[in-house]
């Protein structure tokens, strides 16, 4: 594959494209740019939030952003939400009540997009005293379609916590973390980032054999699995989660030196 060139960038944000200090290098930005120039569209792929684009779009300037790992499609010049694919209120509230009576110290926060709500004692990590964020009863957070569930517990080992999430949820949902902590984000039944991409890839007429995907955590799995087995290039942070390492076609260096850059260039 040393001739393959992609028509189609594709990367995840927090421990790939940016550094540690949230950042886009110089570099970065100039290799991105540079095959945009040519005609190849790059797109985010993100557990993040719209709400969280803000910063990342007055660096990029557009685009296509897939959030709340392929729920919502975010144009990022206008920042308007352009498709979404929620968790309907009726498996809010089975999935809480039965995650609930499973795991009683479970707490839940859920994000719509735009706005998040959260549990009493569910303590937000980044959004504290912002615009949009506020503290709600499960009732009330459940009584509206949601892009993602969030589930969190504060003293359980992460992937013990994960894999109870999996076995209570089922088919009821799709369940994936990217988090050090004991903590599961929940979406529609088969959501994933490999769904977002792929709604726009279709859109430039690009199938997964001709796609590049960057990632670190287990969230990217999907994306991965898609890319892969249609054919294309799915790259791993040198950093990244075992469980991503293991399905991907090829790795880079980390996140503080470029190497979703490094990459690019060496194509």
């Amino acid at each position: 594959m040393s001739d393959w060139r992609p028509r189609l960038i594709a990367s995840d944000m927090d421990g790939t494209l940016l550094r540690s200090d949230d950042s886009v290098s110089d570099a970065t930005v100039a290799e991105l740019d540079r095959w945009r120039a040519e005609g190849v569209p790059f797109v985010l792929a993100t557990g993040r939030p719209p709400r969280w684009m803000h910063n990342v779009r007055t660096v990029l300037g557009n685009g296509t952003a897939v959030c709340c790992n392929g729920a919502v499609l975010l144009d990022l010049e206008p920042m308007e939400i352009i498709d979404e694919a929620p968790l309907e209120p009726d498996a809010l509230q089975a999935i809480t009540a039965a995650l609930r009576e499973h795991q009683p110290t479970t707490w839940f926060a859920v994000e719509y997009g735009w706005q998040f709500r959260h549990e009493p004692v569910y303590r937000p990590r980044w959004d504290v005293n912002v615009p949009g964020v506020a503290v709600a009863t499960l009732e009330e957070m459940t009584a509206a379609p949601a892009a993602k569930l969030l589930a969190r517990h504060g003293s359980m080992d992460p992937d013990a916590f994960v894999e109870l999430i999996e076995a209570v949820v089922g088919d009821r949902a799709t369940v994936t973390h990217s988090s050090t902590d004991a903590l599961a984000e929940i979406s529609a039944p088969g959501v994933t980032k490999a769904t977002g991409i792929g709604r726009v890839a279709d859109l430039h007429g690009v199938g997964p054999e001709d796609v590049v995907v960057f990632g670190d955590m287990p969230n990217d799995i999907a994306a991965f699995e898609w890319v892969r087995d249609g054919g294309g290039r799915a790259v791993a942070m040198a950093h990244a989660h075992p469980d991503l390492l293991a399905v991907a076609t090829d790795v880079t260096v980390g996140n503080d030196e470029d190497g979703v850059a490094a990459f690019l260039a060496s194509l």
